[in-house]
């Protein structure tokens, strides 16, 4: 196992901090209103926090090609963040509107924070 290196380390942690910035913003404005304002800033956190580590350190060994990593993290961070966020704020309400809106706003969440990266890169 390749060890990472100080400056891996500082790109992730500038990254990190990047992508909670990007996402907890679009959460903000995109979540519905039935969360409050401090359930839309935890969940930019929490998510990030949840997906990043496997996108950065788990899933970059596991492909050889970018296409098929950025295929594999960009479909894996949404999945899994609307499914955590489901089961902390909505398991066991009624399938509505604003549910279909909050895993939007999680998707789109990613998408930003995806691009700005992107155009970072």
């Amino acid at each position: 196992m390749k060890v990472p290196t100080d400056d891996f380390l500082i790109t992730m942690a500038w990254c990190f901090l990047v992508t909670i910035l990007v996402e907890t913003a679009v959460l903000l404005v995109g979540l519905s209103r039935r969360h409050s304002v401090a359930v839309r800033l935890f969940a930019g956190i929490w998510l990030t926090s949840c997906t990043f580590p496997v996108v950065w350190l788990v899933l970059p060994p596991l492909f050889a090609d970018r296409a098929r990593y950025l295929l594999a993290a960009e479909t894996f961070a949404p999945l899994t963040e609307c499914l955590l966020f489901w089961l902390a704020f909505l398991k066991g309400r009624s399938f509505d509107g604003l549910l279909v809106r909050d895993m939007i706003a999680i998707v789109a969440a990613n998408l930003a924070s995806f691009l700005v990266g992107e155009w970072i890169w």
